[in-house]
């Protein structure tokens, strides 16, 4: 299925209207999709139980004033409908490439929050040659990577936690079967209750890779600070120069927070991906 809708250009910049929208097939699913603004493409890949509206209302503005905006709702989420289809964060990194080709664009920078940076990881593992730059919110690329607490909690996650939320409201709103959000629940959470580690993996990596979690995150903080270590960090950056990828613990920050911390995402992410890796260290 390819319905692109064109829709006026004069709308892109700073609201929430798409330049183009539709639904691509995938992998033997109906993804649902939408390009921003214009320039150099980024990919927004939003967590779990999310929609592009609820995940990115506040960056993508911002973002698409000189980029090209492409975000997609993953199998399941939003305007996506489920399949019989396995769910796992390996599936969405290939609907993602996918939709990359999809659309003609060969290579693109990769944001992915909580679940989204899960699949980041693997876009970035799987198909390397279509990510340019890696920026991970609050993802985890192994399932030790949240506190122990947090990786305990995943297991009591249940459909009547939603009651109330826009969550649930915007699942109503937008499936054409709501009565399956139970199912779609257990679905997503999953996932997490399956072990994975691709820590070897995340290391060989090419792409820099921005690594951004809250100080009151889910993530621990020594899961972030081991793949930056082996990135080329934990080093004086006046003595050793500094590495292509970085790392960001935002102060008084929570795990669902990060989506409201726009005013400090946007300077630190757009300055990663037009930084070409070599940058000027300040002396006396």
């Amino acid at each position: 299925m390819d319905t692109i809708e064109k829709e006026d250009s004069s709308r892109k910049a700073l609201s929430l209207q798409p330049a183009e929208k539709g639904y691509a097939d995938v992998n033997g699913i109906e993804m649902y999709f939408e390009v921003h603004g214009d320039g150099d493409p980024i990919v927004l890949i939003h967590g779990s139980f999310m929609t592009i509206p609820l995940n990115w209302s506040a960056l993508i503005p911002r973002l698409a004033q000189d980029r090209k905006v492409i975000v997609a709702e993953m199998q399941g989420h939003g305007r996506t409908e489920d399949s019989q289809r396995t769910f796992s964060y390996e599936h969405m990194a290939d609907d993602i490439s996918a939709l990359l080709k999809h659309i003609k664009v060969d290579s693109a920078d990769i944001l992915g929050y909580s679940m989204g940076g899960g699949v980041a990881f693997q876009m970035a593992i799987r198909h390397p040659k279509q990510v340019r730059k890696l920026v991970v919110l609050s993802g985890t690329y192994a399932h030790d990577g949240w506190w122990p607490d947090v990786e305990a909690s995943f297991k009591h996650i249940n459909p009547k936690m939603f009651d109330g939320t826009p969550i649930r409201a915007q699942y109503d709103s937008l499936r054409k079967t709501p009565e399956h959000f139970p199912e779609f629940v257990k679905k997503v959470i999953q996932i997490d209750l399956e072990p994975y580690d691709w820590s070897k993996e995340a290391v060989e990596i090419k792409a820099p890779i921005l690594y951004i979690i809250g100080d009151a995150d889910g993530v621990r903080y020594e899961h972030a600070l081991s793949l930056f270590k082996a990135k080329g960090g934990g080093k004086m950056g006046d003595l050793h120069g500094l590495p292509a990828s970085q790392l960001a613990i935002i102060p008084g920050t929570t795990h669902i927070g990060m989506m409201h911390r726009a005013d400090l995402l946007i300077p630190m992410i757009s300055e990663f991906l037009e930084s070409t890796g070599k940058k000027d260290i300040p002396t006396f």
